[in-house]
């Protein structure tokens, strides 16, 4: 259990220092229409809410029973926002051009790569149900012009995220690296990019995790 922006306490996954980070990176300001892409259960929308209570949160998730208590979670925290099942390849969901910011805390792996326990945890760590090119073309056309895209990788997915942002129109123009240990490389890779923005990425301090 963890608690939420009214003070309830909502059921959802332990979180994970990628969320975490996320939702502290993201540029945000009051009455923001957000969408996040590959929403599962809501987590994100519930940490940007703690943030900044004044936004509409959006979200799409291919797994039913992740998107029905991502709108419990919005509904039970008073939240503004709407939930939907679809796959985010596909045309037809939500509008174009209307949102000021993206989140995703994507699948990590290339598909094939590592061992999964199970399907569902295959969809949520490996590119089962879409790749980080499949999200940036998701993200573009529902962005304003200069709306933002911010999302986390794995470090050594950084060339693949950068490429694929480019690609889409959508301008790295911020970037931080997340490091467990002082004597080991960083391991998450936290981006944002601006539609249609101008050349020019900001590297900000590494966030160090160890006590």
């Amino acid at each position: 259990m963890a608690p939420t922006p009214s003070g309830r306490t909502t059921p959802f996954p332990l979180l994970g220092t990628d969320s975490v980070q996320l939702a502290r990176f993201a540029t945000l300001r009051r009455g923001m229409r957000v969408l996040d892409l590959g929403c599962g259960v809501g987590v994100l929308a519930l940490l940007l809410a703690q943030r900044e209570p004044e936004l509409t949160l959006d979200g799409i998730d291919i797994d039913p029973a992740a998107a029905a208590l991502a709108r419990r979670n919005l509904a039970e925290n008073g939240l503004t926002g709407e939930v939907l099942t679809a796959d985010l390849r596909e045309p037809g969901w939500f509008s174009r051009g209307h949102y000021d910011l993206i989140v995703s805390n994507p699948p990590y792996f290339p598909l094939g790569a590592g061992v999964l326990a199970s399907r569902r945890s295959a969809a949520a760590r490996s590119e089962v149900s879409c790749t980080l090119a499949d999200l940036c073309r998701a993200a573009a056309p529902r962005l304003k012009t200069g709306g933002r895209f911010a999302l986390v990788c794995r470090a050594e997915r950084l060339t693949d995220l950068l490429l694929a942002l480019r690609e889409n129109d959508l301008e790295p123009k911020r970037l931080q690296l997340v490091q467990h240990r002082l004597e080991s490389p960083p391991k998450l890779a936290l981006v944002e990019a601006v539609r249609q923005g101008k050349p020019g990425l900001r590297v900000e301090p590494v966030i160090l995790m160890c006590n």
